[in-house]
């Protein structure tokens, strides 16, 4: 398969270019309209972009795939974590209990598409490993998942002695108050063995805790919802790699391009920054080595997005939509394209088979599996559940 004339986007570099796919593989990047070589007997299928920017299928560095049915629940802003949990499960315990009934794997594989809507072609889950069967995205669930020093039991034992080898993902420094700040520094005192950690949200954290974690996952628009407060992320860009992520939707909107505009709007990493934390950054320490960037011999995760008009630069990237995403690739396989594109796939001989047509925000896609059926099924569980798309 070749993309033909899209605009490769990296953190520090643009580039008018054709992305040719073979298998689970990008095989070449050259400059438009250069004539390529097949290794078969006819020419491979060629879908023209013009006018679209291409670049890596994101990594959500956090979410809850099982939690994304919920609506946001919170009924005011909280000092920490532990003060939200207990309000909602006091005050909100019906909508959790009507929510929580609609079987795990159905709000599992609505997590899934979710990510793919936006764009996501790898997300790491956070929590206890999850029954994926569907590969419509890479669903990371090798790192040693701790939920939080309050609500993980022995946690010391398992920080120290459990799967080792593996990195450690902790939600740590969620709040304002002191509780928050105190048990960074009893996470950081009790890694006797000085594993690599994953932070998530640190919105306690400082420049000082900050340098012994690998890592910290970035989450504006949870923090905001919950505390009214996010992580200094601007002091820490020499003290450790930072990642974004989502979380779900108990504490967050759904569409990941809302909250990377929130988290522009804050002024505290720069454009190619924030891009690296969705890219280059979290490939490197998921070790997802042939992801992140879109290279020759890499992983064919491509997005290809029409940007909106007028907008130029890294305006052209923040101001997407998924309205605005014409085609989505993991592994080299199509999983989700727009409208537009149905008679060049149709006369390029594309099997479409297993695609289903529905509209967001007025917009037609059609998606890899039976997405209506699986929001028809979820809806006979919890009928106010609530999904951005429309049905055909």
């Amino acid at each position: 398969m070749i993309l033909s004339s899209v605009t490769i986007i990296g953190s520090h570099h643009r580039m008018e270019a054709d992305l040719r796919v073979s298998g689970e593989k990008i095989t070449a990047i050259s400059p438009c309209n250069t004539p390529h070589s097949s290794d078969t007997q006819k020419d491979p299928p060629q879908l023209t972009l013009s006018g679209c920017m291409a670049f890596p299928g994101l990594i959500n560095s956090h979410d809850h795939l099982d939690f994304n049915n919920f609506p946001l629940l919170g009924n005011r802003l909280y000092s920490n974590y532990e003060e939200w949990g207990g309000d909602i499960h006091r005050n909100n315990k019906d909508t959790i209990d009507a929510v929580l009934k609609i079987p795990r794997d159905l709000r599992i594989k609505w997590g899934i598409y979710k990510n793919l809507l936006g764009g996501v072609t790898t997300v790491i889950n956070h929590g206890k490993t999850l029954p994926v069967t569907d590969k419509l995205i890479d669903v990371y669930q090798n790192a040693q998942s701790l939920h939080s020093l309050e609500g993980e039991k022995h946690w010391r034992y398992k920080l120290n002695f459990g799967r080792p080898g593996r990195p450690v993902v902790i939600h740590i420094g969620e709040g304002t108050d002191k509780m928050a700040a105190a048990e960074i520094n009893t996470l950081i005192k009790w890694n006797l063995f000085r594993r690599k950690i994953t932070g998530i949200h640190g919105v306690a954290m400082n420049e000082q805790q900050a340098s012994a974690f690998q890592s910290l996952i970035w989450c504006p628009d949870s923090n905001y919802f919950l505390l009214g407060k996010t992580a200094p992320v601007q002091k820490f860009r020499n003290k450790t790699h930072l990642l974004f992520g989502t979380d779900s939707t108990l504490t967050a909107h759904w569409n990941i391009w809302e909250q990377l505009r929130l988290a522009r709007e804050q002024e505290k990493v720069t454009d190619p920054e924030l891009f690296d934390m969705l890219t280059r950054t979290p490939a490197h320490i998921w070790g997802l080595k042939d992801r992140g960037s879109l290279e020759k011999g890499f992983q064919a995760d491509i997005v290809i997005a029409k940007p909106s008009p007028g907008s130029t630069g890294w305006d052209a990237f923040y101001t997407l939509d998924p309205r605005n995403i014409q085609l989505i690739l993991y592994k080299g396989n199509i999983q989700l394209f727009d409208g537009s594109l149905l008679d060049q796939l149709t006369n390029a001989s594309f099997s479409l088979d297993d695609f289903y047509k529905i509209h967001l925000n007025g917009v037609d896609k059609y998606i890899r599996g039976d997405l209506p059926a699986l929001i028809s099924k979820i809806r006979s569980y919890y009928p106010l559940a609530d999904f951005p798309i429309a049905l055909s």
